[in-house]
């Protein structure tokens, strides 16, 4: 279908429950009820070649928490753009910014049904600030900046934090994703940021490498990348210190009471994670 010239792929709205979702297996690794027994399976699957899996996704979402409160207070961002947005948990986006900035804006960002579906618990936000949900996929990057909901909702000659948490793993080299990441940051003024996490096989290679193999007999893309590799989608900022760190090492000093119950796990997570800043 054409939009303007464009070529625009329309989301299937659809929700499959027998086939294995990545927002519902997510989902499944922090504790959450919605997902489905294929979800749960190749979520167990998965984690069984990733000691501490569960862990290190809360870890993940502690490190969001962190991100959005550095990016405010050190940055003076107040604006945000969350693509891969994963279904709604303690502590999304808005909930941290707000609490900051009452004024703060959101525009989360997801390709999977069921996240538009339970889009309504995204959507509570303060009288002085907005939060917007756009059904759209990450591969396709002009069809979430040029979506009306993304327009109406932030301004574009401000500011924008692009949070790019655990979503950028699904793209393989030839989907180039050094090439939609840097279409986002062209869209968005000097000032702005960008936040990345990753998996990696750094720690475990073969652990790591198993564990793809299982995703993607699902259908499921995987990539892990190196810290070099994942230095590189940084391209186009300036990275802020301490750089492309673990999970657990990026400003810990901005922790918040744990969300979740610790799972006992020794090692670091097998992520990368850091920020960068557009000059």
């Amino acid at each position: 279908m054409s939009d303007s010239g464009r070529t625009v792929t329309r989301l299937s709205t659809t929700i499959d429950t027998t086939k294995p979702n990545e927002a519902r297996f997510y989902d499944y690794w922090l504790g959450g009820v919605d997902n489905y027994p294929a979800d749960r399976a190749l979520g167990d699957e998965i984690a069984s070649h990733i000691p501490g899996l569960r862990a290190m996704v809360r870890t993940n979402r502690a490190f969001l928490g962190r991100a959005v409160r550095y990016v405010m207070t050190e940055l003076g961002i107040t604006q945000f753009l969350d693509i891969g947005t994963g279904l709604p948990t303690a502590r999304n986006v808005h909930e941290v910014a707000q609490e900051v900035d009452p004024s703060a804006r959101i525009v989360y960002v997801d390709k999977d049904p069921l996240v538009m579906a339970h889009a309504r618990a995204l959507m509570g936000s303060t009288p002085q600030g907005r939060t917007a949900f756009i059904h759209a996929d990450l591969h396709d990057p002009d069809s979430i900046l040029t979506d009306p909901a993304l327009i109406d909702t932030l301004d574009l000659d401000r500011p924008v934090a692009i949070m790019l948490a655990m979503v950028a793993m699904y793209l393989p080299d030839e989907a180039d994703p050094h090439g939609i990441i840097a279409r986002l940051l062209d869209a968005v003024p000097s000032g702005s940021s960008l936040t990345i996490s990753h998996v990696t096989g750094d720690f475990d290679m073969r652990g790591m490498a198993r564990a793809a193999q299982v995703g993607e007999r699902a259908g499921k893309t995987i990539v892990p990348r190196t810290r070099a590799e994942i230095e590189t989608l940084f391209a186009g900022t300036d990275l802020i210190e301490p750089g492309v760190v673990t999970l657990e090492d990026w400003h810990p000093e901005l922790a918040e009471e744990p969300l979740f119950k610790a799972e006992p796990y020794a090692g670091p997570s097998w992520a990368w994670a850091g920020a960068g800043r557009k000059p």
